[in-house]
């Protein structure tokens, strides 16, 4: 019965790892931002050496940085700019956003699932964001890039708190979005291999 509730825990804490990392993916500070605002009003109780997070200070700190943020990305061009530093910001959020939430694994297990999980889902959300912004800034001139990054913001602050409400779920609705991207990524490569040879025979 312990091990069944442990095995459950430990499925909810990389649950609330994967989605905090996918929002890391859309936006670096908002699932910092929504775990400092749940901690502050007694939703989230934080481990010793992160209490600082639930800090009316860090909240405010975060809250001026997703500013900054917000206004960063409702830029045309300058939020292409963004999208290259960030993906190796949101990669390392996501690998620290992941450590957070599985505390209790001792720290080789932990640092691990957090590096491949919750690293690699903010890195491979925020490059799948940041190819689709180029393709936007190069169709429409970036017209429809504000539209783009309010989609982001929303889905950020959504994916942080249901993350935080259901991480079970979360854990599902991101492993299956992952598989069905690997099987996407195999088919076009399939594809392209058979198309090679009708193209050199042409």
């Amino acid at each position: 019965m312990e091990a069944s509730m442990m095995d459950w825990q430990l499925l909810e804490s990389i649950g609330l790892g994967l989605g905090l990392g996918v929002a890391a993916g859309f936006r670096v500070v908002v699932p910092f931002w929504v775990l400092s605002a749940a901690a502050l009003f007694g939703h989230l109780e934080l481990v010793d050496n992160l209490s600082w997070l639930g800090s009316s200070s860090a909240f405010i700190g975060l809250s001026i940085a997703l500013v900054v943020e917000i206004a960063a990305y409702s830029v045309p061009w300058l939020d292409n700019a963004i999208d290259t530093v960030a993906l190796p910001v949101a990669a390392v959020a996501g690998t620290l956003l992941m450590a957070i939430a599985t505390n209790q694994l001792d720290p080789f297990a932990q640092w691990s699932v957090a590096v491949v999980a919750g690293g690699g889902a903010a890195a491979t959300v925020k490059g799948l964001n940041g190819l689709t912004r180029f393709v936007s800034t190069a169709t429409t001139g970036g017209a429809t890039n504000l539209i783009l990054a309010g989609v982001e913001l929303v889905g950020a602050i959504a994916i942080s708190i249901f993350a935080l409400v259901a991480p079970i779920v979360m854990f599902v609705v991101v492993l299956a979005f992952f598989i069905l991207l690997v099987r996407f990524a195999i088919k076009a490569f399939y594809r392209s291999k058979k198309a090679t040879p009708d193209t050199e025979a042409e």
